[in-house]
C-alpha cells in the first residue's frame, strides 16, 4: 500500500519498550513525528536515533511526539535505548502489520540477494491524524533537523 500526503495515516496499536501498548490514537491533536527503521544497534539506526533524540525537547515545543519503529522486539529496544541513553518512544512491530500498512516493509537487495526489510521512512503526522508529509529512503545526516523544521512550519 502506497501512502500519500492528505490521507489517514494507519491507526495501530503495538508494544513499546517497556512492553505497555502504544495506539496511534493516544497522540490525537498532536503533531507526531513516526520513523521507521531497520534494525536497533546498527550504525545508520543508531545515528538516526541519536540525532532524534538531541532534538527530543525541540520537537516537543513544537507541539510534536518523535516515534521510532521497527520489527525488533521490546526487550531489543529497551537495551538499545539504555545503551545510548535515548528517552524516544520506540515501537515493536515483530507481526509486520503496521510496517506494511505504512508501506515501509519493502524487497531489498543487497549484493545481489532479495530480502524483506524496512525501507528507513519517516511520516509526519497532523494533528488531524492525516499525513502532512513523507520522506522515503532517507539519509540520516541532517534527517532530523530537517524534519524539525517541518514541525516548525506546520
Amino acid at each position: 500500500m502506497q501512502l500519500e500526503v492528505g490521507s489517514p495515516a494507519p491507526a495501530f496499536t503495538l508494544p513499546g519498550a517497556s512492553g505497555q501498548p502504544v495506539t496511534l490514537a493516544s497522540f490525537a491533536g498532536r503533531k507526531v513525528v513516526l520513523y521507521f527503521y531497520p534494525k536497533d544497534d546498527t550504525s545508520g539506526c543508531t545515528q538516526e536515533a541519536i540525532e532524534f533524540n538531541q532534538l527530543k525537547a525541540e520537537f516537543a515545543a513544537a507541539g510534536a511526539e518523535v516515534i521510532g519503529m521497527s520489527p525488533d522486539s521490546p526487550k531489543s529496544h529497551t537495551k538499545f535505548s539504555g545503551k545510548h541513553g535515548l528517552e524516544l518512544t520506540l515501537l515493536s512491530d515483530e507481526a509486520k502489520e503496521t510496517l506494511q500498512a505504512y508501506g515501509v516493509w519493502v524487497e531489498k537487495s543487497m549484493y545481489g540477494r532479495k530480502y524483506m526489510g524496512v525501507e528507513r521512512t519517516t511520516v509526519l503526522i497532523g494533528p488531524d491524524g492525516r499525513i502532512a508529509r513523507i520522506w522515503s529512503k532517507v539519509k540520516v545526516p541532517g534527517h532530523a533537523k530537517e524534519v524539525l523544521e517541518a514541525v516548525r512550519a506546520m
